[in-house]
């Protein structure tokens, strides 16, 4: 597994601005980060920057955050 696989990545549509908003919240936690006409789209351009930005701190000897975000909840039975 690459390094960036690590990492929660989504799309999700924004009513407000009219476009797909691409997110991944370990990496980026202030938002969207990416946009794009289709789902698609944003979720390649997501993808890059990802990519872009842990290949850059691996080469700097930088850090990364931890990869805390879960796609989905634990199931709790009732």
């Amino acid at each position: 597994m690459k390094a960036q696989d690590q990492y929660l990545q989504y799309v999700r549509w924004s009513e407000e601005d009219q476009v797909y908003v691409g997110y991944c919240p370990d990496l980026f936690p202030y938002g969207g980060v990416c946009h794009g006409s289709t789902p698609v789209e944003a979720f390649t351009i997501l993808s890059e920057m990802v990519a872009d930005t842990v290949a850059t701190a691996q080469a700097e000897g930088m850090e990364l955050p931890p990869p805390n975000t879960r796609p989905m909840r634990e199931a709790v039975p009732a």
